[in-house]
């Protein structure tokens, strides 16, 4: 789902490491004011921002809050019409220069999820999720996840990825909104980028064995080299 995030033909990025926790203090059929006084000193107007992992625009900065326009696709695509979501996890777009330490992750979520169950094992926690099938064809084994923003691994899933796991370190869960979820909360779900491009090229015919000047990959072939 594409939300408001583009301006003057830029493509923001962002890597899921949230930098703060914002309050939505007022939602209406057009626009969200987040109340963010940790961030809004580096937020100019018409920076890109994941709010809870989806690209906004700040469209009016104040010293404590900003403003961004939202659609009612986006409304309804999302949890933000949802009034229990109160608090989001906030990060702003990546710039030239800047490390990334999560992975590469859009702002467009690819659909919703929601908690299904919580366990505290050691000092961490394994959160479970159930996801849509527009997201859960994206989610692997030990591969990345989007969750409310959040770059996370996930730990487990079944073979449709509708059911999956992740251990979160306690930095983690004190710093995002997880620790605000309740069974069956409502989360925003993004895929890693990579995978989509791998099921397009797979899909559209263009990446096989022949043009990629590699002998066709059977069961065959893996158990002869020893797979």
């Amino acid at each position: 789902m594409r939300a408001h995030c583009t301006l003057l033909n830029k493509v923001p990025m962002f890597t899921g490491l949230v930098q703060t926790i914002g309050m939505i203090e007022q939602r209406d059929r057009d626009r969200l004011v987040i109340h963010c006084p940790d961030l809004v000193a580096k937020i100019a107007i018409g920076d890109s921002i994941s709010v809870n992992g989806v690209c906004l625009t700040a469209t009016y900065v104040s010293d404590t809050n900003f403003v961004a326009d939202v659609s009612p696709e986006t409304l309804g695509r999302t949890n933000f019409g949802d009034r229990k979501s109160k608090y989001v996890n906030l990060e702003m777009a990546l710039a030239v220069g800047d490390r990334l330490g999560g992975h590469f992750v859009s702002g467009h979520i690819d659909g919703m999820g929601k908690l299904s169950d919580r366990a505290l094992v050691g000092n961490s926690w394994e959160l479970s999720f159930e996801a849509v099938p527009e997201v859960a064809r994206y989610i692997v084994f030990k591969g990345s996840i989007a969750i409310n923003g959040i770059s996370l691994t996930v730990s487990y899933c079944n073979d449709s990825g509708t059911n999956f796991r992740v251990a979160v370190i306690p930095h983690t869960y004190d710093n995002t909104t997880l620790k605000y979820l309740d069974l069956g909360s409502s989360v925003h779900l993004e895929g890693d980028i990579l995978g989509k491009y791998v099921e397009k090229f797979l899909r559209s015919g263009h990446l096989t064995s022949s043009n990629l000047g590699h002998p066709e990959i059977t069961p065959e072939f893996l158990a002869e080299h020893g797979w």
